[in-house]
């Protein structure tokens, strides 16, 4: 308890007890515990601003490992995307033309990821960027696994029909020529024989003698047998699937009816010289969605690569058609 202070009374010539309002007694604790308040303080804003506590420090920690790992899974993200520009690139020159499939439409490769916005909470979170950017990454990476998903579904579902389309496929000369020693006239702009004009040549002419055999160049469905005065004369049209169609023209024989299945290899009918023909010969023509085609690409099961070579050499130094 405080001693009672006491002061002299001149006019009383005593001396007489000080009293101190509570006011006052309030004002000289302040004063006097102010400096110990102010240094608090100043210590205070010292330790919380440049002394990190264990908790604070645990946190950056965490973030600066979140950050890491961040960097980390970009470069993984970049090498799956390195591993998948070989399989979209063998996808497109390997497996679709093994299997004759059309190539897989770019804009289902380049489908969008969403806008900016799609992003924009991500801006103001610590490691916000990174972030930001790892989540576009990794949905442009699903973006592009579900478009080869699709597309290995596709070339999937080919390949178990890949034993059929083989099979039908147009893959063999139409007559027996494996010594090559027959003329050959081949696809392209030739001079017509009759009417002695260039014009678009639309197959290929085998020289042989009346009667010679000629053979289905695939599996398939005999489509037309028709027999014209003119024009591609006695001929047949057989039907392979796939898009596939071949002809074989001014015959001397059929061999085969409408509506008749035909295996790769089985008599059709004996070359002649029926129609617009100039002398015995078979007329052939490799038909491909609808376009006519160079037939000399459809002969890779009965010839090798030497031969293969020859009969492109022949085909290409006949400047005269049959018909």
């Amino acid at each position: 308890m405080p001693k009672q202070q006491y002061k002299y009374n001149p006019k009383t010539l005593s001396y007489e007890a000080v009293h101190v309002s509570f006011g006052k007694k309030l004002l000289r604790t302040l004063l006097w515990i102010a400096p110990s308040i102010v240094v608090g303080l100043v210590l205070a804003f010292f330790f919380t601003k440049r002394i990190n506590s264990p908790k604070e420090k645990q946190l950056q920690s965490e973030l600066s490992a979140n950050a890491k790992e961040l960097k980390r899974i970009q470069k993984d993200l970049k090498l799956v995307n390195d591993v998948l520009d070989v399989i979209e690139s063998r996808d497109e020159d390997l497996y679709r033309a093994a299997l004759y499939a059309e190539k897989f439409p770019d804009e289902l490769r380049q489908m969008g990821t969403g806008g900016s916005d799609k992003y924009a909470y991500l801006s103001g979170m610590t490691n916000g960027e990174l972030i930001k950017e790892t989540s576009i990454q990794m949905d442009k990476l699903e973006k592009r696994l579900n478009a080869q998903s699709m597309s290995f579904r596709e070339l999937l579902e080919l390949a178990k029909g890949k034993e059929k389309l083989l099979a039908c496929v147009p893959a063999i000369q139409p007559v027996r020529n494996s010594d090559l020693k027959r003329r050959i006239s081949g696809f392209g702009f030739r001079i017509d024989p009759i009417y002695k004009t260039r014009r678009k040549h639309t197959g290929m002419d085998f020289t042989a003698d009346k009667g010679t055999e000629v053979y289905a160049t695939g599996d398939g469905v005999v489509e037309l047998v028709e027999t014209k005065r003119w024009g591609y004369g006695k001929s047949i049209v057989i039907n392979h699937g796939f898009g596939y169609k071949t002809l074989y023209a001014h015959l001397s024989a059929f061999k085969i009816r409408q509506g008749q299945k035909v295996k790769r290899g089985e008599l059709i009918g004996l070359i002649g010289s029926t129609g617009k023909s100039t002398g015995p010969h078979l007329h052939y023509e490799v038909i491909k969605n609808g376009i006519k085609v160079n037939p000399i690409g459809y002969y890779h099961s009965d010839l090798s690569p030497d031969q293969y070579e020859t009969l492109l050499e022949m085909s290409e130094n006949s400047y005269q058609s049959l018909d």
